[in-house]
């Protein structure tokens, strides 16, 4: 967990997993829950193994309007909802999510090692930054 926070980046925390919420007598879970202290902000991130659907993108919607509604506080920013999914159509994600858009993204994920040129590189441009 702790590697999976620090690629988020910096200000992060953990709120929980498979977060249960209940909406007039149905129960629903949020893969994972984060708070980001920098940017005031839930940060929702639900994760699909299959190709993205319409309906995968309308629970994350519902899930962001959930918080954004019942758990954020006046001072707080709008809730961000993070999709990843094993594939996507940009189509898809265009028509589902609305034009002024800032708050849900849909990514894929990729799950392959990098190669060892590529770690090397990193590792360059790591070293150049210190």
């Amino acid at each position: 967990m702790q590697d999976f926070l620090l690629e988020l980046g910096n200000g992060f925390a953990f709120i929980a997993r498979q977060k249960r919420i209940h909406i007039d007598g149905d129960d629903f879970f949020i893969d994972l829950v984060f708070y980001n202290r920098l940017l005031q902000c839930f940060v929702l991130i639900e994760i699909k193994t299959h190709k993205l659907s319409h309906q995968d993108n309308g629970q994350l919607q519902m899930y962001v309007n959930y918080y954004d509604r019942i758990e954020k506080t006046d001072f707080e920013k709008p809730s961000i909802g993070i999709l990843l999914c094993a594939d996507k159509n940009n189509a898809v994600v265009k028509f589902t999510l609305p034009e002024n858009n800032r708050n849900i993204v849909a990514s894929k994920y990729e799950l392959y090692l990098p190669t060892e040129n590529e770690l090397l590189e990193e590792l360059k441009k790591e070293l150049d930054n210190v």
